[in-house]
């Protein structure tokens, strides 16, 4: 049936093409949001004041300009990321920050995050359907492609012959199951039904993990990189709600 964000020209033949999915905004907030969880974790025993300058060169330029203009706003200096047009009036504006693109991947990363860390007793097969509904278009195109169906391929001759450890059997079945979804499936990705699924989850997740865990032990540093995770997953499906 074809992948849902490609787009076809035709002419004398057809000629078909995806959106890609490592573009320089996507692999800098890959690295922005890898940097932000080293800063919390306590599993590294690495300088992390060198995560502070790392963070500032590899931030998106969406995510540096909503900061500034916070920071603006406070000391009642203006927005320095504002582009003016002056005609008979000025119009300003600045690059919105939480895109629905952008928040699909704080979701994507969330979700991932929580399949392989500890911090939490939530019931984590409940992130397959979730990360399949939340993952953004380009990633789930890159992962029906040529390039995922032959990930998955070797990840099934790895799981036949070697040991995998659980936390890998979640991401596995993850891939498998957008690989296999049907059209019906894949469709309620970015609409009101999916995002209320969505949210169902997140919330059954979130209501396991601090009743499991409990509110104070659940900012302690063993369990704070789970409960961030957690508010994200809770927060991306309401802002696309509101």
């Amino acid at each position: 049936m074809g992948m849902m964000n490609q787009k076809c020209k035709r002419g004398l033949g057809t000629v078909c093409y995806s959106a890609p999915v490592f573009t320089p905004n996507n692999l800098q907030w890959i690295c922005t949001v890898s940097s932000a969880v080293l800063m919390f974790v306590a599993g590294s025993p690495i300088q992390k004041s060198f995560l502070v300058p790392f963070f500032a060169l590899q931030a998106p330029a969406s995510l540096t300009s909503w900061i500034k203009s916070v920071v603006e706003k406070r000391s009642n200096m203006g927005m320095m990321n504002h582009k003016c047009k002056r005609g008979l009036g000025t119009v300003c504006y600045s690059a919105p920050v939480f895109t629905p693109n952008n928040l699909q991947w704080i979701c994507t990363v969330s979700s991932a995050v929580l399949m392989f860390v500890a911090g939490s007793p939530i019931q984590k097969s409940f992130l397959v359907p979730f990360f399949a509904l939340q993952a953004p278009a380009s990633l789930t195109s890159w992962i029906k492609g040529e390039y995922g169906i032959w990930t998955a391929f070797l990840a099934l001759l790895v799981r036949l012959f070697f040991y995998i450890p659980g936390e890998l059997e979640l991401p596995f079945i993850a891939l498998m199951l957008v690989i296999v979804s049907p059209y019906q499936i894949t469709n309620l990705r970015g609409r009101q039904e999916g995002v209320v699924l969505s949210l169902v989850i997140a919330a059954f997740l979130a209501f396991q993990h601090f009743t499991r865990v409990g509110l104070r032990k659940s900012f302690d540093q063993g369990s704070i990189i789970a409960t961030l995770a957690i508010l994200c997953i809770v927060a991306v499906p309401i802002l696309f709600l509101i």
